[in-house]
């Protein structure tokens, strides 16, 4: 005899079991008694609860719900930032005092179209690549006052 039961199958019946065995149990009698679980059957027929299809539908509103509430907002600050950083570069002039990625402050000596030279010290002066500046520094630190 060859028996074959879905995956869907298994887990409505034993979701009906459970069911059957807590109604048995509020009533007062001993779930032992219950019917097997070859007898129990889907309370909506077998219909659209065994379709694969509508057992993504949540997944996909879980999703949908999950990028407009979380990813959207991330990626659209994220544009800003990038947006604001590229604003900040192209204003970028001699004898501004700036702050690398490395926590390098020094002021802008030489700006060309990929690189920066920065004066560190009255007799150092370094190299960095445009992308390594982070900020103007004494823009928001020093303006707050302390």
């Amino acid at each position: 005899m060859d028996v074959t039961v879905s995956w869907n199958q298994l887990v409505v019946g034993l979701s009906d079991l459970w069911m059957l065995a807590q109604a048995e149990e509020a009533a007062g009698t001993p779930p032992a008694e219950a019917a097997p679980a070859e007898t129990a059957k889907p309370a909506n027929g077998g219909g659209l609860a065994e379709s694969p299809f509508a057992q993504l539908i949540p997944m996909v509103v879980i999703g949908i719900f999950f990028y407009f509430i979380v990813m959207r907002p991330q990626l659209k600050a994220q544009k800003d930032k990038r947006k604001q950083h590229e604003q900040m570069m192209s204003s970028l002039k001699k004898n501004e005092k700036v702050v690398t990625i490395g926590g390098i402050i020094g002021t802008v000596a030489e700006v060309t179209d990929d690189r920066v030279t920065l004066k560190v010290d009255d007799s150092t002066r370094m190299k960095f690549t445009r992308n390594s500046i982070q900020e103007i520094f004494g823009d928001k630190k020093d303006e707050g006052g302390s």
